[in-house]
C-alpha cells in the first residue's frame, strides 16, 4: 500500500490587505485587549510540530517600525521577518526564496485574522497532502447586493451563491512557488474549499477591535512556547 509523506510547513503571516477585500493593510497593527493582531496570529501557529518556519512579511514603509515594536516579540519565538509588497501578492513573492528547505507546504494568512479556531488549522494542514490548494470558507449570512461606481443598485444576490474566502491558506510548494513567480493567484476552480468558522473574522481598523475581541473570547487560549535558545534571533 501507497504511504503518504507527512506534510510540513512554512507559515507566511502577510500584512498587506488580500485581493479583492476592501480592507484597511493597517489591521494586523490594530491592538486587540491591549496586544496586536498580528501578534495574535502568529501565536496560532506555535508549538505545532509540522510546523518549520514561520515568516512574517512587512511592507517596507512599516519594515523598520515592524522590527523596532515587534522584533523582540519575534525573535523570541524564532520567527523571521522578511519584507514586500505594497500588494499581497508582492509579499507571498518576497517570501518564495526564503522557504525552509524542508517544507512542503506553505500556509499563507491574513495577520489581520487572529481568531482562526485551532481544529480549522488541522482541518487545512490534513487536507494539504491530497490538494495543491486549499482555502478556508465561511458561508456568508444576508443577501449581496451588486452596485455601481456611484453605489446605484444593479442586482440583488443570494447568499447561497457565494461564500467567504478566509485564510489561512495552503499550497504545495511548488504551486506556490509556481504563483509567486508568476504573482498570480490561482484561478478559483483550482482551490479546494474547506468550511471553517465565522469567528474567523478580519480586524480591517481600530473600530473592529472590541468585535474582534468578542470573537476571541468564544476560541481557546493559544499555547506558548518559548525558543530553547536564549539568543535565537529573528533573522531580519
Amino acid at each position: 500500500m501507497a504511504t503518504t509523506t507527512a506534510a510540513t510547513f512554512s507559515v507566511l503571516l502577510v500584512t498587506a490587505a488580500p485581493p479583492g477585500s476592501g480592507g484597511d493593510a493597517g489591521g494586523a497593527f490594530v491592538k486587540i485587549d491591549g496586544r496586536e493582531a498580528l501578534l495574535r496570529s502568529v501565536e496560532q501557529f506555535l508549538n505545532r510540530d509540522n510546523v518549520k518556519q514561520v515568516q512574517v512579511c512587512f511592507t517596507p514603509d512599516a519594515l523598520e517600525e515592524g522590527k523596532r515594536k515587534y522584533g523582540g516579540h519575534l525573535g523570541l519565538f524564532g520567527v523571521k521577518v522578511i519584507s514586500g509588497g505594497p500588494r499581497w501578492i508582492d509579499q507571498l513573492a518576497a517570501a518564495a526564496d526564503k522557504i525552509a528547505p524542508e517544507a512542503t507546504h506553505v500556509i499563507v494568512h491574513d495577520a489581520a485574522r487572529c481568531g482562526v479556531p485551532y481544529p480549522d488549522i488541522d482541518a487545512l494542514m490534513e487536507a494539504a497532502p491530497r490538494h495543491p490548494a486549499v482555502a478556508l470558507i465561511a458561508p456568508l449570512r444576508a443577501p449581496l447586493v451588486e452596485v455601481d461606481e456611484g453605489g446605484g443598485a444593479l442586482a440583488i444576490q443570494p447568499a447561497s451563491r457565494f461564500m467567504q474566502l478566509l485564510t489561512p491558506q495552503c499550497y504545495a510548494r511548488e504551486r506556490f512557488l509556481e504563483a509567486a513567480k508568476s504573482k498570480q493567484e490561482p484561478h478559483a476552480s483550482q482551490w479546494t474549499l474547506l468550511n471553517g468558522s465565522p469567528l474567523n473574522v478580519r480586524v480591517n481598523g481600530g473600530g473592529d477591535a472590541s468585535f474582534a475581541k468578542a470573537m476571541l473570547g468564544l476560541l481557546p487560549k493559544p499555547k506558548m512556547r518559548v525558543s530553547t535558545n536564549p539568543f535565537e534571533e529573528a533573522q531580519w
